[in-house]
């Protein structure tokens, strides 16, 4: 059955007396090699997300729905893959309108009726309507800086209007304007000055910014604001939901300069250990509020690193930008092939760990394969939340992976998807990709529905350099119709 139910119905139940804290951190486009519990060859400091490993459970096959951030952060609040929406490629840009549909049960509104404070800190990047001025027309490309916006009057259909009693973070990503931290409806009221375009490595659109958003400083801000928020739920009794997207190590490349030198490998090491720093504050104010014992904090990315591994052969990138990012003694993306949009292990094949005391054996790994449509309906068998008909169609509680009851749990293959639009189907130790390319960056690009199709088998050939397809021709078969069931799926 879809979500388990009786069994998960009897973990419910028992975890009812105390409904447990649940903090959500997606870091922004941080690489499964990135992280030192994950690639001990790793020359970046993580000590804290080391901490969460030591302390929780690893899961070792855990995947972003889609290999970019947009669609992956849709199918976090909605328990829903982005494909089934209106956005079939690509991503929304600072200034763009609502993608989660106005109707629609999100992971925080479930939340909510389930008694939570739930609250967003971070990077949205799911579309908001900003008021224009009068007489104001949205430009028509979603990247230009928009000098219609009156940053003085609230927005519609910001994060609060999305299941979240709280909000503070940006539009989307630091790349693309406005550079104007919001905070519920409203911009927050500072100087707005004229950003200028930055090409690599910085890479910033051009458009308005407040003078109080410093890129270097974004990281330690949310932080900050994170801490705050702990120390005020921990005079209360309310249970909450915190969901904490970050902006890093996404681009700009834009480390605090206390870390910049401290990895030897370039601004993005330094990055990612700023990424760690502000994950250790996390732990920091959970464990000076005394919640760190009734609390579950996950952490993941929303898809791969952005960076190549520099042994590609196919790498794209000019030479002088492989010299500035890239190390020989680091591979961000571990041992998985391509980056951040393809359809490859890289664009999607991201850290996960979970760390709940009392609940979640320390030190314990989880090989069963999950993807981050999974939170809404984890969380809502925690809480003992009702997931309304038709609601969180692609979500299948991860609950008993936690609580070391391996044998209760059951999910269909799950769907990967790129940035362009191919898909991929995972069951077990197989890997089928519909398409014949990476779908992103890595060449060959392809086409989605274009043979050869490639099949891979994840648990002897990882790399995904060995293509199966005509030497199990049954699996690749039995595979692609299974797919053809999933994506026709018409719970929408």
């Amino acid at each position: 059955m879809r979500h388990l139910f009786l069994t998960i119905l009897f973990f419910s139940v028992s975890l009812q007396a105390a409904k447990p804290n649940i903090i959500f951190i997606l870091a922004d486009d941080m690489g499964y090699g990135d992280v030192q519990a994950l690639n001990p060859k790793s020359k970046i400091p993580t000590p804290h997300l080391n901490r969460l490993a030591k302390e929780g459970m690893t899961f070792t096959d855990a995947h972003s729905p889609s290999g970019v951030c947009t669609p992956t952060r849709y199918g976090v609040i909605t328990g829903r893959y982005c494909w089934r929406s209106s956005l079939k490629r690509g991503v929304l840009g600072g200034y763009s309108a609502p993608l989660i549909e106005k109707n629609r049960p999100t992971v925080g509104g479930v939340m909510q009726k389930a008694g939570y404070h739930t609250a967003a800190i971070g990077k949205w990047h799911l579309g908001m309507n900003m008021t224009r001025r009068e007489g104001g027309k949205p430009k028509q490309d979603r990247w230009d800086g928009d000098g219609n916006v009156d940053f003085t009057k609230p927005i519609a259909d910001s994060p609060i209007t999305r299941g979240f009693h709280e909000y503070f973070g940006v539009s989307a990503s630091l790349d693309m304007a406005p550079y104007v931290w919001i905070e519920n409806d409203r911009f927050v009221p500072a100087k707005l000055v004229q950003q200028p375009g930055i090409k690599f490595p910085g890479f910033v659109r051009a458009g308005p910014r407040a003078e109080d958003l410093k890129f270097e400083e974004g990281l330690d801000v949310l932080g900050e604001r994170t801490a705050a928020f702990l120390k005020r739920m921990a005079k209360g009794d309310q249970p909450f939901f915190l969901y904490m997207p970050l902006t890093g190590p996404h681009k700009p490349v834009t480390p605090h300069p206390r870390f910049v030198g401290k990895t030897g490998l370039g601004p993005y090491g330094d990055f990612v250990m700023n990424v760690d720093d502000t994950v250790g504050q996390v732990l920091k104010a959970l464990d000076e509020t005394k919640l760190t014992d009734n609390t579950l904090v996950m952490f993941t990315s929303d898809n791969g690193s952005f960076m190549y591994r520099v042994d590609d052969e196919d790498d794209h990138v000019k030479t002088p930008t492989k010299q500035q990012y890239h190390s020989n003694s680091h591979t961000a993306n571990g041992p998985w092939r391509g980056t951040k949009a393809d359809i490859w292990e890289g664009g999607h094949h991201v850290p996960f760990f979970a760390r709940w005391p009392g609940k979640v054996k320390a030190g314990s790994q989880s090989a069963q394969v999950i993807t981050h449509t999974d939170l809404f309906a984890t969380v809502a068998a925690i809480a003992g939340a009702k997931i309304p008909k038709g609601a969180a169609a692609d979500s299948y509680s991860f609950l008993p992976l936690l609580l070391g009851k391996a044998k209760a749990y059951s999910r269909p293959p799950v769907i990967h998807h790129s940035a362009s639009g191919m898909f991929a189907i995972r069951d077990g130790d197989w890997k089928l990709v519909l398409g014949n390319g990476s779908g992103g960056r890595q060449q060959p690009r392809g086409k989605a529905f274009e043979r050869p199709y490639f099949l891979a088998n994840i648990k002897t050939h990882g790399d995904e350099q060995k293509n199966f397809v005509e030497a199990e021709p049954a699996i690749a078969k039995r595979l692609e119709e299974i797919f053809k069931k999933i994506h026709k799926n018409e719970r929408r």
